[in-house]
């Protein structure tokens, strides 16, 4: 796999989902980074963009601080697939949540490092796992 998208959904509100996400993620020491920015119409507002008052597009970006310095200090070329992103947003009623997932191919032809391959599948994992937990 070169990469894929994560894509999951569910009933709860976008509000709710991120909510207990911000909770999951605290349990697989991960961090919401954004939380001020993740709005997108907000955001954009910010930068005189207008978009229509339903677009509920949130870009959450989460990062785990003490395992994201640990790795950057073994290797600073890891930081072009860092942080990692989970969009959410509403579409057919429902929350939509996506997250790009690299494959250890692609992430070994991208960062020349032996270990960087395995850690960030781990960290896919681990993220994953802390989205189905807020589902």
């Amino acid at each position: 796999m070169a990469a894929d998208v994560f894509c999951t959904t569910t009933d709860k509100s976008i509000v709710d989902f991120i909510n207990d996400l911000a909770r999951s993620m605290t349990l697989h020491n991960f961090i919401i980074h954004n939380e001020e920015k993740m709005e997108m119409v907000r955001h954009f507002g910010h930068q005189g963009v207008a978009l229509a008052e339903d677009f509920d597009l949130h870009m959450v970006q989460v990062c785990s601080p003490k395992k994201a310095a640990r790795s950057l200090s073994e290797n600073l070329e890891r930081a072009v697939l860092l942080p990692q992103f989970i969009v959410v947003f509403t579409q057919d009623q429902k929350t939509q949540v996506r997250m790009l997932r690299y494959g250890r191919e692609l992430v070994a032809e991208l960062v020349d490092d032996a270990d960087f391959p395995e850690q960030n599948a781990v960290l896919c994992d681990s993220l994953i796992s802390a989205i189905n937990e807020a589902l």
